[in-house]
């Protein structure tokens, strides 16, 4: 009896350590942010929460922080980056494909970018973009195009592209090792079949390789566009948010409300409606995406 009891209670045994790490990581931090949501506290005048204020904190996000302008400009860089890198990302991995001598040095080469830290990625993008001497400023103007006195990103009209030029530098070769992954699964029969009947080139590709190759990229589109909408550390090296609110993107103006301002009520009340923002927006995504797929 003893012995069929201990068996009973071993799967629970197996599962407690990944439960505890799941209320740790997840549970009690998602309770703590929900909790002061609603709560008036700041660590410039307490340690802890001084009053309950109910809404009130939500309504502040919207008035006391500039959230809508930060809200479209993570907007922009989710949907823009994420579309710019999977087609750059698709398109190196068809010329891949194709076994050109030096591919090997290619795909070793593809990889050195995404080990970069995206602080590492920041200063060198940095220091490319300096108005005097930097080597994108140079280029640009190499080409005639006119470079402002404040520099790419002391402007408000370039310094959230420059942002996201940044981080498509560091992740497109991501996308092109991960589709030219997905390219190669792709049987040379099914190929083959296709080319007999008549498909070649952008036929071959739109009508067979893109279809086929379909879950990778699915999947690849909801992580890249989950990771930009949460971007940090190149608006913080590189703009900090500005000129104004210019670059200014939800993770930045999470980061300055509770970790510059002190303003954790409101940051909390920010978590929150962030959460909720991609929840909805990633389950819409998925409804879409896989619908077709078999579970």
């Amino acid at each position: 009896m003893r012995r069929i009891a201990a068996t009973r209670w071993q799967p629970y045994l197996f599962l407690l350590p990944s439960f505890l790490l799941l209320v740790l990581l997840i549970i009690y931090p998602t309770f703590f942010v929900v909790s002061n949501s609603v709560y008036f506290w700041n660590l410039q005048l307490s340690p802890v929460p001084l009053q309950f204020v109910g809404l009130k904190n939500f309504e502040l996000v919207f008035t006391a922080t500039p959230f809508v302008d930060a809200l479209r400009n993570t907007l922009l860089l989710a949907g823009v980056g994420t579309l710019l890198e999977f087609w750059l990302g698709m398109g190196i991995a068809l010329l891949l494909s194709i076994n050109l001598r030096g591919n090997s040095l290619v795909r070793a080469l593809l990889i050195m970018p995404v080990t970069l830290a995206p602080v590492v990625t920041g200063f060198l993008f940095r220091y490319m973009y300096y108005r005097e001497g930097g080597f994108l400023t140079w280029l640009l103007l190499s080409v005639g195009i006119p470079v402002s006195e404040r520099g790419l990103l002391g402007e408000e009209s370039s310094a959230l592209a420059s942002v996201l030029v940044a981080d498509i530098w560091q992740w497109t070769p991501y996308a092109a090792i991960l589709l030219y992954a997905g390219l190669l699964s792709i049987s040379d029969e099914v190929k083959e079949a296709a080319r007999v009947d008549g498909a070649a080139g952008w036929r071959l590709f739109w009508h067979i390789l893109l279809p086929l190759v379909r879950p990778t990229a699915a999947i690849f589109v909801m992580l890249r566009f989950m990771q930009l909408f949460n971007m940090f550390d190149l608006v913080l090296v590189l703009t900090r948010g500005g000129p104004g609110t210019a670059s200014r993107t939800l993770a930045y103006n999470l980061y300055q409300e509770g970790l510059a301002n002190y303003n954790i009520g409101i940051a909390a009340a920010m978590t929150v409606l962030i959460v909720l923002l991609v929840t909805l927006l990633i389950n819409v995504y998925i409804r879409f995406a896989f619908k077709e797929w078999e579970w």
